[in-house]
C-alpha cells in the first residue's frame, strides 16, 4: 500500500504530535511548530492540517475532560496511528535518500 504524500506543514505537524505525545493538543502543537519553524501559523491552519491528517488515517483524536479552572474547556488530543508512524519513517527515508551524496559539497559561496 503506498504511503500518503505529506506536505511540509503536515509533516511538521505529525512530528510535533510524535514529540508532544500526551500533550498533543492544538495550542501545544501550534507553539511547538512556532518555536521550531520560526513561523506563527494561524489556529485555523493548524486545525485544518490536523483534520486532514486524521482523515488520511495518520492521526486519531479524543476529547479530554475540561481543564480544572472556571469555564475550562475540554481539549482535543491527537495521537499518531500506526500509519502515521510509518509515514514519518518513510518521510525520513525519503529525505535521507534525497540528501545522500550531498555532504560537504554544499558550501555557501562568498560574494
Amino acid at each position: 500500500m503506498p504511503t500518503a504524500t505529506l506536505g511540509t506543514l503536515e509533516l511538521a505537524t505529525l512530528l510535533a504530535v510524535a514529540r508532544l505525545q500526551n500533550d498533543s493538543y492544538g495550542l501545544a502543537i501550534r507553539r511547538d511548530l512556532a518555536s521550531r519553524t520560526g513561523r506563527n501559523y494561524s489556529v485555523g491552519a493548524i486545525y485544518t492540517t490536523l483534520q486532514r491528517l486524521e482523515e488520511k488515517g495518520l492521526l486519531t483524536s479524543r476529547r479530554s475532560n475540561p481543564v480544572p479552572i472556571r469555564g475550562g474547556r475540554s481539549r482535543r488530543h491527537f495521537t499518531l496511528t500506526g500509519a502515521g508512524a510509518r509515514a514519518l519513517r518513510e518521510a525520513e527515508r525519503h529525505a535521507t535518500s534525497i540528501w545522500a551524496g550531498v555532504g560537504k559539497t554544499l558550501r555557501p559561496r562568498l560574494a
